[in-house]
């Protein structure tokens, strides 16, 4: 497993648990908000447990472009990296 996948799995792990759903039912480009029905204070939890488990801090700013997981995982790799 590459780091990259490795990182993905376990943001998986992270969104499935705040948004209470089993992890194999989280898909990559679901809508948290449609899909999932999740809230901004679920969004907001999110980011903080992402800020906790990679040391990685993803401004609130862009929560609206958070929706999925697929948007996550990017947000965190160019965040991780110093990219803005």
């Amino acid at each position: 497993m590459t780091i990259k996948e490795q990182q993905l799995e376990e943001l998986r792990e992270i969104v499935a648990e705040v948004l209470e759903v089993e992890p194999e039912e989280l898909t990559d480009t679901g809508d948290f908000m449609n899909e999932y029905e999740a809230d901004s204070l679920r969004a907001i939890e999110i980011l903080a447990r992402i800020d906790k488990q990679f040391k990685v801090e993803i401004p609130q700013a862009e929560l609206p472009e958070l929706r999925n997981l697929k948007a996550v995982h990017a947000a965190l790799t160019r965040h991780a990296t110093g990219r803005d």
